[in-house]
């Protein structure tokens, strides 16, 4: 019988209930003073504040796909989901950081959780990575020697581990094929201190989001701080958030990052449109006919788009909660919904922006950055117009490799 009496156990202090997305969403609100302090900094250093970031780790914000083990937040896409649009009406750069670092710490499922520990224990723990063509991990004894050279490693300059996704080679050079038979591409993890990180992130939109590159030359990694990103054959970690990969959580969030701007335009025309009496005009701008149907189509673009995300990532978890990960046809369904809402999203930027008239161009008002951001957002690769063409092909029934196409 347990040593533990059932008094001792009825004085136990209760375990903390789980965040849910409610909660953070509160939390976020709460950090408005500071995602509004930190815009002329962000602007001019190219990266978060320090004070806001600290604040959103204090909030727990880069923790929320990491399991309850790491001291993590495992949220189901749809309320993760709901949080970065959240973050994003506020800052759309700190969105964007926030998902980029969610994707990356789905790494936690596939490593051994001693592992995971040491790189994400610590309460400001954040990983990054960013694309890698060209990198190579070569084995050796216990580990691989990698070479690497990239970009687009967004939220690099407050991150404490970096990432790079390298084709395998064999000591003697061969390449070493995965099990489908292709050359193998594994996730290295090292900290941020073995890297070389270059200062290159001089762009128009998304500033703060510190979207570097870094170089490693002839880094040994050890074989257990690498993995196989989204495979499922060498998962870990059972969670079901797990099912849905890391590609998934991407398109997803970042389609968030971009419907949080466009609700924050949507709402800062109402009060403009509330009170503005353009030039040569007796009438608000409120008031206006052509103002008023811009407005609306504006509206119903925005809700559109979101409900047809948000159902598809839905539909998606009702296969992951019978145990099962989603199928091709709702991961390209995923896609499809993502990408026609970022462009949505711009398109709903872009009409208010212009219904504004002068005021949108002032640095000082709230639609000249949020007009950049949506702008960069839409260049990224979860913004590229052809994955309307590889979902146009899945669709006709051309074959298509999903994971090359990245869906």
């Amino acid at each position: 019988m347990n040593s533990t009496t059932f008094s001792e156990q009825a004085r136990a202090p209760a375990k903390a209930a789980a965040p849910t997305a409610e909660d953070y969403i509160e939390r976020v609100r709460a950090l408005a003073p500071l995602f509004a302090a930190a815009r002329n900094y962000e602007e001019d250093a190219r990266e978060l504040d320090p004070t806001l970031v600290a604040g959103m780790h204090a909030a727990g914000l880069f923790r929320m796909l990491l399991p309850h083990w790491l001291n993590g937040g495992a949220l189901d896409t749809l309320s993760y989901t709901r949080v970065v649009e959240e973050i994003a009406r506020f800052d759309a750069s700190a969105a964007w950081c926030v998902n980029q670092g969610s994707g990356c710490s789905m790494a936690a499922g596939y490593l051994d959780r001693e592992t995971a520990r040491e790189i994400f224990r610590d309460p400001d723990g954040v990983l990054a990575w960013g694309p890698s063509p060209g990198a190579k991990a070569i084995a050796t004894d216990g580990g691989y020697i990698v070479n690497y050279s990239g970009a687009f490693a967004s939220g690099s300059r407050h991150a404490t581990w970096l990432g790079a996704h390298c084709l395998v080679q064999e000591a003697d050079g061969s390449p070493r094929l995965n099990a489908s038979k292709r050359p193998e591409l594994r996730a290295m993890l090292f900290p941020k201190s073995q890297a070389d990180v270059k200062d290159v992130w001089h762009v128009v939109g998304l500033r703060g989001t510190g979207s570097d590159s870094f170089v490693v030359k002839d880094l040994f990694v050890p074989a257990r701080h690498s993995f196989l990103r989204d495979d499922e054959a060498t998962r870990l970690d059972p969670s079901p958030h797990y099912r849905y990969t890391s590609t998934m959580v991407y398109s997803s969030g970042f389609a968030h990052v971009a419907l949080g701007i466009a609700r924050a335009v949507i709402d800062e025309f109402v009060a403009l449109a509330t009170h503005k009496t353009p030039r040569d005009s007796r009438n608000t701008l409120r008031e206006s006919p052509l103002v008023q149907a811009d407005f609306g189509q504006a509206e119903a673009r925005w809700n559109a788009a979101r409900h047809y995300l948000r159902a598809t990532i839905a539909d998606a978890w009702r296969e992951i909660d019978k145990g099962a990960r989603p199928t091709e046809a709702q991961r390209v369904a995923i896609r499809l919904a993502a990408t026609h809402a970022i462009h949505s999203a711009k398109d709903v930027v872009d009409s208010l922006y212009d219904a504004s008239g002068a005021n949108a161009i002032m640095e000082s008002g709230p639609f000249e950055r949020r007009f950049r951001d949506i702008h960069a957002v839409t260049q990224q690769l979860q913004g590229r117009k052809s994955h309307f063409e590889a979902v146009g092909k899945f669709l006709l029934g051309v074959p298509l490799d999903l994971d090359r196409a990245q869906i």
